[in-house]
């Protein structure tokens, strides 16, 4: 059976075009998969045989070849157990899993594949190897040697059955956080309990009810709350019911433990507390095997930073910078809530609360004023300005199968119109679909051996609240950030104009330095330039008014000590559990992030609060020992946004300058991963970064107010 011969007979063997979303069925999967995991595992053979020269052309091509495609429909396979969840394409998700791990497995613990690189990296075709590919070889060398291929063949089955057991692991942990999520729901039946809450959450929480059949038209009226952020947030924002705030307050940091709401109903399976402890366990015997001391020294080897010990000594250094900063931060909102809403005591389900309501009466407007001006068009529009202005290309809508009647899918030409890329947009929360926001790729750049440029395609995926009531779906500021910080990933997949598929994109960056861009976007959310071309008030048309803006500029670093703070815990806890935390010991993970949290944060932990049993980031996400990456890279994103910010100082203009647009986007954006870093950073700035620029951002500079 080849692939060209049944590609129209199974959609995930059509590599032609795009995924055939509409067609593609759960019955699919493990057919395809026979035959794409046959075809590479040829490939591989045959790249291993004594008799193959150590060449490029005859084994780096015919591997990567052969094994894009996998990667290609098991990234589609992935991407719908992500955004479209059925018990059907769970299962097959599952069943299929283990096969793929050890196909991956088996490649980088394949010692004669691992000859053959090393052959090539000392032979004389070598030194006229491209940059890209010789980047690709010494990356290739080193993820063989974090894969085992250097262990005793004896022992190469033990460390290959760690990493099957490790994503399954992944995968389970995953499912139970969205499974616990979903479980969930708070009903109320009397309209009093309301109060407070935005007209719009109301009406979104009456709909879900009345998706439930439990509304009975006058004899019966009521409102359905969920974990979804988009449902959970405002009612820990804006809900004066304080007996609402704490009871979903608890079920949302109880979730996937044995303190959740949906333990005691016959889904203990769903505590993720052991599996948190044995992903720990095999991690510690995978960096063991590999001759490491820790997995932190793992997960460092193809990062930016040298060593746990010196991110931990970057955290501490910015936790002893944001602390006295912090410090005031929370005196401000005991008092406040004390002196103004009557709680002498301030619970963590008051803290939201009272921090909206201090803002608004400091600055003198709430966010959901502010959510008003941000109509799903307006701000695309401002989104795609921003783009085309600073890297000179056009955005326009596309058309294209999609998982879902909301996803939309768009094109990103040059201005001479030719296609560079294309996107997916789903933005909307729904059952089904795991929290939170990122990006993925769909298929990256390559050149063909034909010579054909195959362009990228992104998934960009979020959780904002659907339009309701008839009305379009209007975002929060931070929501907005967030839009901007995804389409930051999208940028670096899509612009890149390196034509090698290991180094294309975002491919090979280190993962420290891949929040770059992202973060980098986050800052022109904040620029009148901006948002003045971008917002439109949904019931007037009218823009953001001058004087909201300056409010929100006033209080931008509100609080910016606690949320530094906070970053920090997760980042430290991340840290010290993959450097000495024993799992097998009496302390367990909760206990860790307790220390953490007492020794770094400012502000109490709740005695029942789970929250690392939901950190998707490090134990489902691929952030393990990586989590301070956020932080690593807005030293790095500051310092490069400040480079748009002295153009417009220096031309009194705008910090959309084209001409430093065009810089960033040759020296960070379209280079990828084909050289390190630091060397593409310090080609568009001329030195290295430096943390003032994060400082200033934060309000977190000597004497500043915030």
């Amino acid at each position: 059976m080849s692939t060209q011969s049944s590609k129209h007979d199974n959609p995930l063997l059509d590599f032609s075009d795009l995924p055939r979303f509409g067609e593609i069925r759960p019955e699919h999967v493990t057919p395809a998969l026979d035959v794409l995991l046959a075809d590479a595992n040829a490939a591989v053979d045959r790249a291993s045989q004594p008799s193959t020269p150590a060449s490029w052309a005859d084994v780096v091509e015919p591997v990567e070849r052969a094994t894009e495609p996998l990667a290609r429909a098991w990234g589609v396979i992935g991407h719908l157990n992500a955004v479209a969840d059925t018990p059907e394409l769970r299962a097959v998700y599952g069943e299929n899993l283990p096969r793929v791990t050890e196909f991956w497995s088996s490649v980088g613990q394949n010692l004669a594949l691992y000859e053959k690189y090393k052959a090539l990296s000392a032979s004389g075709e070598f030194p006229s190897l491209t940059a890209e590919r010789k980047k690709i070889l010494d990356n290739s060398l080193r993820d063989f040697r974090l894969s085992g291929a250097e262990l005793p063949e004896d022992r190469k089955p033990h460390f290959a059955e760690l990493q099957e057991r490790q994503a399954g692991l992944s995968k389970g942990f995953s499912d139970h956080v969205l499974d616990a999520t979903n479980a969930y729901s708070y009903i109320v039946e009397n309209e009093a309990e309301l109060v407070g809450l935005p007209d719009d959450v109301i009406e979104g929480a009456k709909e879900a009810a009345e998706r439930e059949g439990l509304n009975n038209g006058a004899d019966r009226q009521a409102w359905k709350f969920t974990l979804h952020f988009p449902s959970y947030f405002p009612v820990m924002q804006y809900s004066e019911n304080r007996a609402m705030r704490e009871t979903m307050y608890r079920a949302y940091v109880t979730r996937a433990s044995e303190m959740g709401p949906t333990y005691g109903r016959g889904k203990p399976e769903w505590d993720n507390t052991a599996n948190i402890a044995e992903q720990l366990k095999l991690r510690a015997e995978e960096s063991h095997m590999l001759g490491y001391r820790n997995f932190a020294e793992v997960s460092l080897a193809p990062k930016m930073a040298e060593s746990p010990a010196q991110v931990m000594a970057f955290l501490e250094d910015l936790a002893t910078r944001a602390r006295p900063h912090a410090e005031k931060d929370w005196q401000e909102l005991r008092d406040f809530a004390a002196n103004e809403l009557g709680m002498t005591e301030l619970q963590p389900w008051d803290m939201t609360f009272a921090a909206e309501r201090l803002r608004q009466k400091r600055y003198a407007f709430s966010e959901n004023e502010v959510k008003q001006y941000f109509p799903e068009d307006a701000v695309f529009k401002g989104l795609f300005k921003v783009t085309e202005t600073l890297f000179g290309v056009k955005i326009r809508r596309d058309e294209a199968a999609v998982w879902h009647p909301d996803v939309r899918f768009f094109r990103v030409e040059n201005q001479d119109g030719g296609l560079v890329a294309q996107f997916y947009l789903d933005l909307y929360a729904r059952e089904g679909k795991r929290g939170g926001a990122w990006m993925d790729d769909a298929r990256a750049r390559h050149k063909h051996a034909h010579g054909a440029v195959q362009t990228p395609v992104a998934y960009l995926t979020c959780n904002f609240s659907a339009p309701v009531g008839g009305k379009p779906a209007c975002f929060t500021h931070d929501e907005v950030i967030t839009l901007f910080h995804e389409f930051g990933h999208g940028l670096h997949h899509m612009l890149t104009r390196v034509d090698e598929l290991g180094v294309s994109g975002i491919n090979g960056v280190e993962w420290d330095a891949v929040e770059l861009p992202s973060q980098f976007m986050e800052n022109f959310a904040w620029e009148w330039d901006v948002l003045s071309d971008m917002t439109s008030h949904v019931e007037t048309a009218k823009p953001l008014p001058r004087d909201l803006f300056d409010k929100m500029l006033a209080a931008k670093n509100f609080q910016s000590g606690l949320g530094t703070l906070r970053q920090i815990v997760f980042s430290m806890f991340d840290m010290q559990l993959h450097v000495d935390f024993d799992p097998s010991g009496t302390k367990s993970a909760n206990d860790l992030a307790r220390e953490i949290n007492e020794r770094f944060h400012v502000v109490p932990q709740a005695a029942f609060s789970r929250w690392p049993n939901t950190f998707s980031h490090i134990f489902a996400g691929g952030y393990a020992a990586g989590y301070y990456s956020y932080k690593w890279a807005e030293v790095l994103s500051a310092d490069a946004y400040a480079a748009f910010e002295e153009a417009a100082q220096a031309a009194s203009g705008s910090v959309l300058d084209a001409a430093t647009g065009t810089r960033y986007r040759k020296e960070i954006l379209e280079v990828g991963g084909s050289r390190p870093a630091m060397e593409s950073f310090k080609a568009f700035r001329g030195r290295e970064p430096n943390i003032d620029a994060l400082l200033r951002h934060n309000g977190m500079t000597p004497g500043a107010t915030h």
